[in-house]
């Protein structure tokens, strides 16, 4: 039997919510895109710039986002899709593409969310739709674009972007938020964590309920598992850009109450592609490894 959600996040808060982050998170990319040097690699074996921007573009043969739709639009049947073979096709197939058709296919991804925003049926916002993470409803989909976006524009760095806007890595922790209690909501599984920035940052919590999602002002000091570190270092060890063992040696990483994280850890399992799945290993490694010291120690 189907369970009834009854909170959903910021899908749940609606288009008012989710459009304004997920948008802004698309012109501060294009801001990145726009002073990056196409040419040059990245921290991504074998990517350059030109592959990074242009697997995330719209082109006559390639169209994410109307996939997306259509399947939301058809109940959400069709099987997961296969997100690193199809980032390889297109990749390869438009990598000597022209800078200016480039930034020409971000743009059109840009405005194809626009578009969905202002003119699609809203009751499509909670259609299940088979997405890179897992079965979420398709707004909840759309916002997790802006925690690619963010992790991506880490990544062009290396290729001359310079840092990204902070905006911009705010809507990623956003995004990184709702993707995680949505998904924990999806399956059943109970618990939350906050993720904790200099600047403020975001929670979730989920329940038999659904799931919730807040902003966290600067300062704060949230009850619970706490992942707290600057916004980059929160988006590359949620993304494995980083190794967090490292991070948290070096101190730029802390986390507080690693049981309540623990109790996230089946996610890795059910859903493989989630963000902050490194974060929830490393959480596990740290109780079982401090499981077996008091052993020892007994």
């Amino acid at each position: 039997m189907t369970r009834t959600m009854t909170q959903r996040g910021l899908s749940g808060a609606g288009r008012d919510v989710v459009g304004p982050l997920v948008l802004g998170a698309w012109d501060a990319f294009l801001r990145v895109a726009r002073s990056t040097d196409l040419q040059r690699r990245t921290r991504l074996p074998g990517w350059r710039g030109q592959e990074v921007c242009v697997h995330l573009g719209v082109w006559d043969d390639y169209a994410a986002l109307d996939g997306l739709v259509a399947a939301a639009r058809g109940g959400g049947t069709g099987e997961l899709p296969d997100v690193d073979a199809a980032n390889a096709r297109v990749a390869q197939a438009h990598r000597a593409a022209p800078r200016a058709d480039v930034l020409a296919a971000l743009e059109r991804h840009r405005d194809g969310v626009r578009a969905y925003l202002a003119d699609a049926p809203k009751a499509l916002d909670d259609a299940p739709t088979p997405g890179p993470v897992g079965m979420l409803p398709l707004l909840t989909t759309i916002l997790a674009e802006a925690y690619e976006l963010a992790v991506h524009a880490l990544d062009l760095r290396d290729a001359g972007a310079g840092d990204p806007p902070p905006a911009l890595l705010d809507a990623g922790l956003a995004a990184l938020a709702e993707v995680t209690g949505a998904l924990a909501a999806a399956h059943g599984v109970r618990g939350g964590a906050a993720l904790v920035t200099p600047e403020g940052g975001w929670c979730f919590d989920a329940d038999e309920d659904g799931w919730r999602v807040d902003h966290l002002p600067a300062r704060s000091q949230p009850a619970g598992a706490v992942v707290r570190g600057e916004a980059p270092v929160l988006l590359d060890a949620s993304a494995g850009r980083a190794n967090p063992v490292g991070l948290l040696a070096r101190r730029k990483l802390g986390i507080s109450d690693a049981a309540g994280l623990l109790a996230l850890a089946p996610l890795v399992d059910v859903a493989p592609n989630i963000p902050g799945g490194p974060l929830l290993r490393v959480a596990a490694r740290t109780l079982s490894g401090a499981a077996g010291l008091l052993t020892r120690r007994r």
